[in-house]
């Protein structure tokens, strides 16, 4: 039995996804713990391409995904993920199940997101205005609405209309907003729809997903941005509003930590990020340019631009750190086959001119301390035995492991399942 949980160690776009689907084929079930639809999974394999962004990435293999209580669900948003998939003829009847206490993401919550990131203009945060934090902002204040509250039709429609005065109070008194509020009666029967299609889902999982351990089978828990958008341990307030790191896996799936057996970091080979927030290896020249080119670094959710940057050390290391990461998968090497030397940070010149080899309290003007090393400046995408990879992309791997204090168990060599390879397999299912 293994309870594995995969875990970005940068800001996320790390590849996740394509980890837990490389992995599933030898889990029982994949569990995602926080987060809603403002993050997408890339998954390639063949000809294929799959994104999902609620789903876990397991149901492409036919196997148990769960919506644990800590995700925030769009339920048009899920639906209309559902019938995606089946249109891709992969189905979700006998395989899908959402927690009965995981949270709403109401009209409001898109309606306050995008309102209040249009009133702090340039000091915006850059969240993707699906409505996810407003719907944890609710979610903790206890005003939240549950998919479990729609199988009580008459509590939900009081529920509702209490809650719609209240919303349509702020739209008018804090966004001077008077003619787009909402309507209370014609939401319920909005909602009414969703259930229906969402009823057979809906279930106790944390009972699920404790009776699987108990039966000795395998679980991956997945997490849907990086360590550093964690609301605790990220970059503050550029961050997302849930916890990301791998204890929220046990909060947000209603697990103990006695029940974790191994942490998988992932993490991309360089660094990237999107939206707004202290970036220290953010390259503004041809080699960021590069990278972006490259690696394709556009968000799987909105399209947005990645920001780009040589890999952080420094940002790794804590990550390793602050989830008990037990190995990391490196990912993305490819991308890195036209570049002649390649740079690590490995510490970071404080504003008082220190150098730290640890992550300060913030992330604002601090300049990065640079070790080099020579690049490979060969094609290696689609490799997948290790004995051929070349010397240089070896030493590089070596490198990053001894820096940030965890083991290589996975390399990826290009985007789709098929190119990846395993270098140690303890552990991992």
């Amino acid at each position: 039995m293994a309870c594995i949980v995969v875990v970005g160690t940068q800001w996320g776009d790390e590849g996740k996804g394509k980890v837990v689907d490389l992995l599933t084929n030898k889990a029982d079930a994949v569990v995602r713990y926080q987060g809603g639809n403002n993050a997408g999974h890339t998954v390639m394999f063949g000809d294929k391409k799959f994104i999902t962004h609620l789903i876990p990435s397991g149901i492409l293999q036919k196997t148990t995904s769960i919506l644990g209580n800590g995700v925030v669900i769009d339920p048009e948003e899920l639906i209309n993920e559902i019938n995606g998939l089946k249109e891709m003829n992969i189905s979700v009847d006998k395989y899908f199940y959402i927690s009965d206490q995981a949270h709403l993401v109401m009209p409001w919550h898109k309606k306050f997101d995008l309102l209040r990131e249009e009133q702090k203009g340039n000091k915006k945060i850059g969240t993707t205005g699906r409505g996810i934090g407003p719907a944890y902002e609710d979610k903790i204040r206890r005003s939240g609405i549950r998919i479990g509250d729609l199988l009580h039709k008459g509590d939900f429609k009081n529920k509702l209309e209490e809650i719609v005065d209240e919303k349509n109070q702020i739209l008018n008194f804090s966004f001077k907003i008077n003619d787009e509020t909402f309507n209370a009666e014609k939401l319920f029967l909005e909602f009414e729809k969703y259930i229906e299609k969402l009823k057979p889902f809906i279930c106790n999982t944390p009972d699920l997903i404790n009776n699987l351990i108990d039966n000795n089978k395998n679980i991956i828990f997945e997490g849907a941005q990086g360590s550093f958008l964690d609301i605790d341990h990220g970059t503050y307030p550029y961050v997302t509003s849930s916890n990301t790191l791998s204890g929220g896996a046990c909060t947000g799936s209603g697990i103990g930590p006695t029940r974790i057996t191994d942490v998988l970091g992932i993490v991309k080979a360089y660094t990237t990020r999107v939206g707004s927030g202290p970036f220290p290896t953010e390259l503004f020249d041809k080699y960021g340019m590069l990278l972006q080119s490259e690696g394709n670094e556009f968000g799987a959710t909105t399209g947005r631009t990645r920001r780009c940057g040589w890999f952080d050390a420094v940002l790794v290391r804590n990550a390793v750190l602050i989830n008990g990461i037990t190995s990391i998968a490196v990912m993305k090497l490819d991308v890195l086959d036209k570049f002649k030397y390649i740079k690590i940070a490995i510490g970071y010149k404080l504003p008082n001119g220190k150098i730290s080899g640890n992550i300060p309290s913030s992330l604002e003007n601090v300049t990065p301390v640079y070790e080099e090393m020579p690049g490979w400046n060969c094609k290696t995408l689609g490799i997948t035995d290790y004995e051929k990879l070349p010397l240089e992309m070896i030493a590089y791997l070596e490198r990053i492991s001894e820096i940030v204090g965890a083991s290589v168990s996975i390399i990826s060599t290009g985007p789709k399942r098929e190119n990846s390879i395993f270098v140690k397999h303890e552990n991992l299912l």
